[in-house]
């Protein structure tokens, strides 16, 4: 029997990037690019690297293609600096797999970016035509992310000061804004040392245990900025007295345990960026809530208030304090959108309660932008509201969510069934209705990119194309 000849198939994707060639290609050499370009409606997780994009290099990356998960090793197959690198598939779905990634000067400080792809599925090249479709129109969504990412960052990046990089210290590193800010720091040039609750694995760890205050003081001096995204999910689980009381000392504990040591240096940093919440607030209903504003009543904003209050020994120094009042967060990764996807992608998704709590949320990647923002804007200080211009009430946000997903959006979550489930955590999470505008970052410049629902929503789904 004759054996069967592979279909190669290519796909290629072009975009014009306004940054100098040179640029283009450190973003795609540095740590993190990876991470950045994952994505996030189907974000892998790296198992093992060795070195970078040079010839040789290899990386294990664990994927998901629907139910089912895989490995992908890829392997750096030529390499010539600011002009291209290829890696190719040496295990994975495909029969073959190789990817070209060339950058073009197109100008002094212009360049294209091109993306190549040499395919074949491992099966008969019918099959392989009739999924040809389906696999093109999946690489296209990928891609036209990830361009639309790389020039984002890159627009961000040279918005500051590119020749003067930041060692960078951040506390919940691995968590859901964590996992984004780093890749995005380390891809802009930044060094970013972590804070882990376990002994250290690399020389960008840093040990510390807030809840005995132990933090490794040695290791503190000559960073130039802190951001403390470390606390307790409050999203998870009963709000029981003992969850409670992990949720308030978490908070407290480990944002004492970062300042006092801060307190220390004989070179502190410029900059603290503390976390906080939009909770500060409290259920305010349909009132428009700036930094201005004064604390609700709840549980939440009692753990907002003293979370603030732990940082705010730094307000009388010369380090530049800034309060992250963070909304929520959309990313399909992680948080609320995670775990609404499901059921409007069933059919089945719809408004909690009434509909009319107002949702303050931020697109992932505005979020961490903005972070970036306060790094640098040297009139960002005090309490920042990290939210879109544009909060919506829990009716409407359905309403759009449906309408990216092309699913219906017509069922409806009894408030009394949240309150039986989740008892108070819903009640002053999901039930709550708080309307809060950024002003503060609107006064100071910054530029969303995702300013209204649908923009972000598509982006993050992919559904940026067709």
């Amino acid at each position: 029997m004759k054996r069967l000849m592979k279909a190669i198939r290519i796909f290629e994707k072009k975009s014009k990037i306004e940054a100098p060639v040179g640029e283009v290609f450190k973003w795609h050499a540095r740590p993190g690019a990876i991470q950045r370009l994952s994505p996030p409606w189907n974000p892998l997780t790296i198992m093992d690297q060795k070195g970078g994009i040079q010839t040789g290099a290899e990386v294990i990356m664990r994927m998901k293609a629907g139910p089912f998960f895989f490995k992908w090793l890829a392997r750096h197959i030529d390499y010539e600096n600011n002009r291209f690198f290829k890696d190719e598939q040496i295990k994975g779905p495909f029969s073959t797999w190789r990817h070209t990634h060339n950058f073009l000067p197109d100008g002094p400080s212009a360049c294209i970016l091109e993306d190549r792809i040499e395919y074949a599925l491992p099966v008969h090249p019918i099959s392989t035509g009739l999924l040809g479709s389906l696999i093109h129109k999946k690489l296209e969504r990928t891609f036209t992310f990830r361009h639309l990412t790389t020039i984002a960052d890159l627009s961000r990046h040279r918005s500051a000061d590119l020749s003067k990089p930041m060692d960078i210290l951040v506390s919940g590193a691995s968590g859901l804004i964590g996992s984004s800010l780093v890749p995005f720091l380390t891809t802009g040039g930044h060094r970013v040392f972590r804070l882990v609750r376990k002994p250290p694995s690399s020389s960008d760890e840093i040990f510390w245990n807030p809840d005995s205050g132990f933090i490794d003081i040695e290791r503190f001096e000559g960073f130039d900025a802190v951001i403390h995204l470390a606390g307790e999910n409050i999203g998870d689980g009963w709000w029981t007295e003992e969850k409670k009381k992990k949720i308030i000392n978490s908070r407290i504990n480990g944002t004492a345990t970062i300042v006092h040591a801060v307190l220390k240096l004989k070179k502190p940093p410029k900059v603290f960026l503390s976390a906080s919440a939009i909770g500060y607030y409290g259920n305010r209903g349909n009132k428009i809530l700036a930094e201005h504003d004064s604390a609700g009543a709840d549980f939440v904003s009692d753990v907002c208030e003293k979370w603030e209050a732990a940082a705010a020994v730094l307000a009388n120094t010369e380090i530049r304090l800034v309060l992250l009042r963070i909304g929520v967060v959309l990313s399909p990764s992680g948080g609320a959108l995670a775990k609404l996807l499901k059921p409007f992608q069933l059919g089945i998704g719809g408004k909690i309660s009434s509909g009319n709590q107002y949702m303050s949320w931020i697109s992932m990647d505005d979020a961490i932008y903005s972070m970036h923002h306060a790094l640098y804007n040297e009139d960002v200080k005090g309490p920042v509201n990290i939210v879109s211009p544009n909060p919506v009430t829990n009716a409407d946000f359905s309403r759009t969510l449906g309408k990216v997903l092309s699913m219906p959006a017509f069922f409806s979550v009894p408030g009394g069934a949240i309150e039986l489930f989740f008892g108070e955590m819903g009640r002053e999470t999901v039930l709550s209705s708080t309307r809060v505008i950024p002003e503060r970052l609107a006064d100071s410049g910054y530029h969303f990119s995702h300013p209204d629902l649908e923009s972000a929503l598509k982006h993050l789904l992919g559904k940026e194309i067709g």
